[in-house]
């Protein structure tokens, strides 16, 4: 039987390279859609040079392609982009691309979407597919605008929301919070206790696998997150834990983190790493999704690994 062929935009970034290796790895052929020429991994079994803003004729690029997964797109550290950049980028580059894929006769489209169509940058409650999305930024509601431009065509697709991702390479907020990690100093923040979502990249790779695989039409969205959401000071601990050293945090008072940030204009950067997001993956594991280990064993991993 020969091996399942994979379009996949996106391949040099950081997702997408990690895409390319482990799906490689699980017996997929993958064919990469590019912008310009790229050095590309050995993995591929191809590539195809294209504008997905201008995805006219993308016959070549899907021909005998068995599924889609579209990752490429405006990220959330560009969101000072203009809403229109993020309009035609997210959304109308994502709408354009599987009505090509619809006309190749693509079995399923897998768009990579994120927890940003769902919420802000916090939340209150539980997030679940259930709730009614309130993306609160324009890479968020650009997100959402393509997930249900994708429910108006007759194809198979599915939008995976993933949370905060973290693996080798990780940039953003993450890497910043990596880089505090490092630090050989003691850090004030043992009173941070809102939990946090995160996803590891190996647990991204299982889902997009079972989600290739699922015979049964999908058409919705699915939230993707580990189970058991962190806190900060249990994220810290858990990387300094791989490193082989002590927490090393202590406790001050919360206005005595939050008005030097908010008087440097850097108030997000305290809602980020203060405030709770935390989101249910119990759709997508109806499916048949176990992540393999927990959040805290991923990260203290990641760290062992010299990230």
């Amino acid at each position: 039987m020969p091996q399942p062929l994979i379009a996949l935009t996106g391949g040099t970034g950081f997702i997408g390279r990690y895409l390319v290796r482990g799906l490689s790895q699980r017996g997929y052929r993958l064919r990469v859609l590019l912008r310009r020429p790229s050095v590309l991994p050995p993995e591929c079994a191809g590539a195809v040079v294209g504008d997905l803003a201008r995805p006219q004729n993308m016959a070549a690029a899907l021909a005998g392609a068995d599924a889609v997964i579209h990752s490429a797109g405006v990220a959330h550290g560009m969101s000072g982009l203009p809403e229109d950049d993020h309009r035609a980028l997210n959304t109308q580059a994502t709408i354009g691309l599987a009505r090509a894929a619809q006309r190749a006769g693509i079995r399923r489209f897998v768009f990579l979407s994120s927890i940003r169509a769902q919420s802000g940058p916090t939340a209150a409650g539980v997030l679940t597919e259930d709730l009614a999305p309130r993306p609160t930024d324009a890479y968020g509601r650009s997100k959402l605008a393509a997930e249900r431009g994708l429910a108006e065509l007759e194809l198979d697709w599915v939008a995976l929301r993933p949370v905060l991702v973290y693996g080798e390479g990780v940039k953003g907020n993450m890497a910043r919070l990596i880089a505090l990690a490092r630090s050989p100093w003691p850090l004030p923040l043992a009173g941070l206790d809102a939990r946090r979502s995160l996803l590891s990249l190996d647990h991204l790779l299982a889902a997009i696998d079972l989600l290739l695989a699922t015979p049964a039409p999908l058409r919705r969205p699915l939230i993707v997150a580990d189970p058991g959401a962190l806190t900060i000071p249990e994220m810290i601990t858990a990387m300094r834990r791989g490193l082989g050293r002590r927490p090393g945090l202590f406790r001050v008072p919360t206005p005595l983190l939050e008005m030097p940030l908010h008087a440097l204009g850097r108030s997000e950067i305290y809602e980020r790493l203060g405030g709770p997001l935390v989101a249910d993956a119990a759709a997508l594991a109806r499916l048949g999704w176990t992540p393999a280990i927990t959040t805290a064993s991923g990260l203290e991993q990641l760290m062992r690994s010299g990230t």
